[in-house]
């Protein structure tokens, strides 16, 4: 059973078959919409859904979907995952694939015109709302907060965009790196607050009309959208047993307890190099899937990815591979921040940990060799990109703090 009609679940399902599995296999989804890919909602905000596969490729495949009936208990100690409306399912291996819920500024969230970006349903109500609107709120300028922003300044709309971090994406990418993405943002005519928070949303007669921010000033708007992070979907998880923690929390196998595994933005698993992460990014979500079929087929190995994020803003891919954050060092070494071409890498603990580039596509890949081998700092900074590092003897390496990706 995979309780989680998401990217990872439906490619767990399906690495089970090309695998050899011949059993049953359950797909639980808590929302009644055929399994679609997530990254579009905010890459292109007027766009169609994108369905994962094709409606007949779950009955060919020998996949029973139960959509619409989201989990709401585990006992692992009976092998029972307990549904909405009481039904009861027996498993004989389960995989955890729940994904994230998307945080909420409290108070406001009845209000006609705010919306958070998570589910296909959350999508279409925004839609509709961007279509009536010319003055959109964004709070938060992570990832899909800066997508989202740039996306509305595409369709014509006055954009504001408020961060209490000094650069968008900066917990991710670092005040430094982020200035380039405020540069391009600042370009293309978004109203950038950042350093400040939301103190009060203004309502008018049951909906929003803007909000009040942490500085006083007031921001009118006909929608808000707020994009202040995601929380783990495990609620349904208490009382189960389960190690909870930021996620469910896995072993580097991916596996949480006997016969229960983890996978996607709701898993957080050791790796071996980098301690306990967990990666809320597409890419991560296929790959950690395939790897917890082939566990469950029977070659357990440890999950060690080189995690990849991409954002796309302004018709301008940023890539980044490994792990970085804002208290990793940063080094740019190759094209220039002020130009908004670049190559930066991330370290920590004396080792490379991550590349993040802009426009320089052949030295980002240059770069991510020196991420997969853990190369030297100081050499690999010296260096560039253009030549790579050998990674020390296994015995030498050290184990980077906890990633803030």
């Amino acid at each position: 059973m995979i309780v989680g009609a998401s990217a990872a679940g439906v490619t767990v399902a399906d690495a089970l078959r090309h695998g050899g599995h011949q059993g049953d296999l359950t797909l639980v989804g808590a929302e009644p919409h055929l399994p679609y890919d997530r990254p579009p909602l905010s890459k292109e905000l007027m766009g169609e859904p994108v369905a994962l596969r094709e409606p007949g490729h779950y009955e060919r495949s020998g996949i029973d979907l139960l959509l619409g009936t989201p989990a709401v208990a585990l006992d692992p100690a009976s092998r029972l995952v307990r549904l909405a409306g009481g039904r009861e399912l027996p498993y004989d291996a389960l995989v955890i694939a729940t994904g994230v819920g998307p945080r909420r500024l409290p108070g406001a969230e009845r209000l006609a015109g705010m919306h958070v970006l998570r589910t296909l349903d959350d999508a279409a109500g925004l839609r509709a709302d961007l279509a009536k609107a010319r003055r959109v709120l964004i709070v938060g300028a992570g990832f899909l907060g800066a997508e989202a922003a740039a996306s509305c300044r595409g369709l014509g709309l006055d954009v504001t965009l408020v961060d209490p971090q000094p650069a968008p994406a900066a917990a991710a990418l670092g005040t430094a790196v982020g200035g380039v993405l405020a540069a391009a943002h600042a370009e293309n005519g978004v109203d950038l607050r950042l350093g400040l928070g939301v103190r009060q949303i203004v309502a008018d007669d049951g909906r929003v009309a803007g909000a009040v921010l942490t500085d006083g000033a007031r921001v009118a708007a006909d929608v808000v959208l707020v994009a202040i992070g995601c929380r783990p979907a495990t609620d349904w998880l208490a009382g189960s047993g389960l190690p909870l923690g930021d996620g469910v929390e896995a072993d580097a196998t991916c596996r949480v307890a006997p016969d229960v595994y983890a996978a996607g933005d709701v898993a957080s698993w050791r790796h071996p190099d980098h301690g306990r992460l967990r990666v809320e990014h597409r890419t991560n979500a296929t790959e950690q899937a395939e790897h917890v079929a082939a566990a469950i087929l029977g070659a357990p190995a440890p999950f060690r990815p080189v995690p990849y994020v991409w954002s796309d803003q302004y018709g301008v891919r940023l890539q980044a591979w490994g792990v970085t954050g804002a208290a990793h060092d940063v080094a740019v070494v190759a094209g220039s921040l002020a130009d908004g071409r670049f190559v930066a890498l991330y370290g920590r603990d004396g080792r490379v940990t991550g590349a993040v580039g802009r426009r320089m596509a052949k030295a980002l890949r240059q770069a991510r060799e020196l991420v997969a081998a853990g190369a030297p700092w100081a050499e690999a900074v010296r260096a560039g990109p253009d030549r790579a590092m050998m990674p020390a003897p296994t015995d030498q390496r050290t184990t980077p703090a906890r990633s803030t990706t």
